[in-house]
């Protein structure tokens, strides 16, 4: 305890030494918090990657001062910025008397811009020797040691700023994820998809199965719920006329927190009309292809130790046949809930009283395929008790044209030859309604307005959702949604 207390009041006295530096900066009329704007020509990695056109030519650049050896008359830094990090050489000759005196107060943390000569150093690491440096912000905190780093999980999810300044990893995981995302756009635009937004407050949350968040609109007096899915507004869409759309946006569930699930993340759906869920396989291969090769250069990826390759032709399996290859059970030959009910009894699947066959088919697949399907696979033709708003299989309305896209053992895209009757939609909403009195709090709600878009006429539609997190997870070797969202939702630290 008493070695705690001697740390922290080090630390206080560190803390205090740099808000003395800053008083006695403002009180001599150089406050670094009055500058207003820096003009920056070139990021460091532009300097590296161009020496030969750069060296002895003059550049600015400007960034966090990262480490700094004092050397009587010279001494050397490191900034970094958005691409990297340079080194600089600070020489009492080239800056001034004054400067350098400056400079030798600046601390670890602090922002500083430099301008000066691109040159090699006798060690052969390209520098910039500096003619001016200018303090541009002071840190007043102090950073996690260079060495030690930043390791605590739950500081660096709190924390992110600190993180991206500690951990050039986890800059690279967010510069991905910005590509990636750029990419999905470039895709979907060349094959004609018009991107559009829609509602995230609404009065019915429906879509998915999932509970939502609850909030009330004071202006209106009316409860309203933030949504959990995309896909009724942009079938409206549909509807409307506009053949091909999709979204990219912020969803919101109110359930649990593990590796795979934050309660709000991002969704994209698309949804295209004249078309069903093998035109749907087919824009999601090529989309996957086309993402990783922008993204990381290679169609293979490889996620804790297992190479995936997007480069083969995705496997394309129904339900039964997988549930018939893992786990020994041909549901073509289970005709009765009875007969669903006693083989799961006899495999240790558990079910619940409102479980119907497709429900506990669902669960077979849950407990003995799910894990894997590691490759990139389509499994398709779910049991329509599980798919309230997709379109039965002609061949056997017991099914419906549906197909989640799995890899490394997840669900990463979920897929329907959309339901465009109206009146099997509102049996369908029916049944649903029947769950949510047997108490089951992410059954939805009759939507009347998407009823009445139905009745006006909807042409067939291929839709999908993607997980925009768990893909990044997998393109950027990610173990847990946390680390691939810039801020996490976190427990209240006064809680």
């Amino acid at each position: 305890m008493a070695e705690n207390n001697q740390s922290q009041q080090n630390i206080n006295e560190l803390l205090k030494v740099r808000r003395d530096k800053l008083a006695e900066l403002q009180a001599a009329g150089k406050d670094p918090f009055q500058i207003m704007k820096y003009d920056v020509t070139h990021h460091s990695r532009d300097i590296k990657d161009n020496f030969d056109e750069l060296e002895g030519k003059s550049v600015s650049i400007a960034g966090r001062m990262m480490s700094k050896r004092v050397m009587g008359k010279a001494s050397f830094c490191n900034i970094q910025d958005l691409k990297g990090n340079i080194q600089a050489y600070v020489a009492r000759d080239n800056v001034g008397e004054e400067e350098y005196k400056l400079f030798k107060k600046m601390d670890i943390g602090d922002i500083v811009g430099i301008k000066g000569d691109v040159f090699k150093t006798m060690k052969g690491e390209i520098s910039v020797h500096v003619t001016e440096i200018t303090l541009l912000s002071k840190s007043l905190q102090i950073l996690p040691e260079k060495y030690h780093g930043l390791t605590n999980t739950d500081t660096r999810y709190r924390q992110r700023y600190i993180d991206l300044i500690m951990n050039e990893e986890v800059k690279d995981t967010f510069i991905k994820r910005s590509k990636m995302i750029s990419a999905i756009r470039r895709y979907l635009d060349s094959q004609g998809f018009m991107e559009v937004e829609t509602p995230m407050l609404v009065s019915n949350a429906g879509g998915a199965a999932a509970r939502p968040f609850e909030t009330h609109f004071n202006a209106l007096d009316e409860d309203l719920k933030l949504r959990i899915s995309l896909e009724l507004y942009l079938k409206r869409l549909i509807v409307g006329g506009l053949e091909r759309v999709y979204e990219i946006g912020r969803v919101f569930r109110n359930e649990g927190l593990d590796t795979r699930h934050n309660p709000e993340f991002t969704l994209m759906e698309i949804y295209q009309a004249y078309t069903d869920y093998n035109g749907m396989m087919d824009l999601t291969e090529n989309l996957y292809r086309y993402v990783a090769q922008e993204v990381l250069g290679t169609t293979k990826i490889t996620y804790n130790g297992i190479e995936m390759d997007l480069g083969k032709p995705f496997e394309r399996i129904t339900m039964i046949d997988a549930v018939k290859k893992y786990a020994g059970v041909d549901f073509n030959e289970i005709k009765t809930l009875e007969d669903a009910r006693k083989i799961a009894d006899e495999k240790g699947v558990e079910y619940e009283e409102r479980h119907k066959k497709g429900d506990i088919l669902n669960l077979f697949f849950e407990n003995f395929v799910e894990e894997h399907l590691i490759q990139p696979t389509f499994l398709m033709d779910h049991p329509v008790e599980i798919s309230p708003l997709t379109k039965r299989k002609p061949s056997d309305p017991n099914y419906v044209e549906r197909f989640e896209f799995f890899m490394n053992g997840w669900e990463m895209a979920n897929a329907y030859s959309e339901l465009n009757d109206p009146i099997d939609q509102r049996e369908r909403f029916k049944a649903q309604e029947e769950l949510l009195a047997q108490g089951d709090e992410e059954a939805n709600h009759t939507d009347e307005d998407f009823l009445n878009a139905l009745e006006i006429g909807m042409p067939p539609t291929g839709g999908i959702g993607f997980g925009i997190d768990r893909m990044c997870m997998l393109l950027t070797d990610s173990a847990a949604i946390r680390d691939v969202l810039l801020f996490p939702t976190m427990k209240s630290l006064d809680k």
